[in-house]
């Protein structure tokens, strides 16, 4: 071979060589962020990163809901990073929790939105990073701001704890005292809303004779009560509550004032507590929910995601089963023994 001839084949050789490693640079090269992200559309391997945001972290339900959804992300070799709220309403701190475990590198987050609305800015900046977004429990409005939701069908429960109360009354009027949640949060909205259809009384009932928002927590709603009972004596014989622990705070109050065995106090929740408030009879009712379906649920419909990206959509009901020991007739229920054995908390 002359010089000129090996010149030749060099330059071809490093043309070659060149050409390969544009190649296999461009057959490399991943996207990190935005929905085609890597990982975000199926194909993850390893481990998978998943957040979950409550709306607090010391309310018993969802302390379970955070406990479930840890043990089966830990039961699949996965991670879950659980950020909460400070309150139920604490809208900020959750779009905040949100921001947190983007940057974190989270498949996916599994949110209980304290506000339907006010969340949904930044889920949507989640979901432009390539994060699935699913929520528990409460529905974003519209419902449709993720991809799925894990849920009581809340106006469903409200609804067996009115139809409930509404037999034990009979022909006696009812005069309805509401402990309700926030009025931004839409499950407290649902559940108000379906306990007076069960109720058979329009929205805007006058046999509501007092209401106050308690976040849910029982300190304030013994408070509340204790207020609205200076105004409305015993007169009431129905107590709504939006969960068990305001039950239990409005129950406290009616106990002190000693009218609380003339009073039907009805919740919705299903915890172990109030189960046992059921059986004690400071309750009449509750109803039960299923966190712990619902974040199992949720946990891998993430990792389904992160692993061939089928995404999960619409409503997807978790259940609700009315808990009581004074069954009435045409109305399915289940009694504390039965709640005993399938309770949370």
């Amino acid at each position: 071979m002359n010089r000129h001839s090996r010149t030749r084949t060099a330059a071809a050789a490093v043309a070659l060589a060149s050409t390969t490693a544009l190649a296999l640079g461009a057959c490399s090269t991943t996207k990190t962020s935005g929905p085609g992200a890597v990982g975000s559309s199926g194909g993850s391997k390893g481990p998978i990163k998943i957040g979950l945001v409550t709306k607090t972290d010391s309310n018993p339900y969802f302390v379970k809901l955070r406990e479930s959804a840890k043990a089966e992300a830990q039961k699949n070799g996965d991670t879950l990073i659980a950020l909460a709220g400070k309150f139920d309403g604490d809208n900020a701190g959750q779009v905040t929790a949100i921001e947190n475990l983007v940057q974190q590198g989270v498949k996916g987050i599994l949110i209980t939105p304290s506000n339907s609305a006010g969340v949904l800015g930044a889920i949507k900046k989640a979901q432009d990073a390539g994060v699935i977004v699913i929520a528990l429990d409460t529905a974003t409005t519209p419902p449709d701001a993720v991809a799925a939701t894990y849920a009581t069908n809340n106006e469903q429960a409200g609804k067996l704890l009115g139809q409930y109360v509404k037999a034990r009354l009979g022909s006696t009027k009812p005069q309805i005292v509401a402990m309700d949640l926030d009025p931004s949060a839409s499950v407290g909205i649902q559940r108000h809303n379906g306990f007076l259809e069960g109720m058979g009384l329009p929205l805007q009932t006058p046999d509501i004779i007092g209401s106050a928002l308690t976040q849910g927590d029982q300190t304030k709603a013994q408070a509340a009560m204790e207020n609205l009972l200076q105004r409305v004596g015993g007169q009431v014989n129905v107590v709504y509550d939006i969960n068990e622990p305001a039950a239990r705070g409005a129950y406290q109050a009616l106990k002190e004032k000693g009218i609380a065995d003339k009073v039907l106090v009805g919740a919705i929740d299903g915890g172990c507590a109030g189960v046992q408030n059921v059986k004690d009879g400071q309750f009449v009712a509750t109803v039960m929910q299923f966190p712990k379906k619902m974040a199992e649920d949720g946990v891998n419909a993430v990792v389904e995601y992160a692993k061939s990206g089928t995404k999960p959509s619409g409503f997807i009901d978790t259940g609700a089963t009315l808990i009581t020991d004074k069954p009435v007739p045409g109305l399915a229920s289940k009694d504390t023994t039965w709640g005993a054995a399938n309770c949370w908390g």
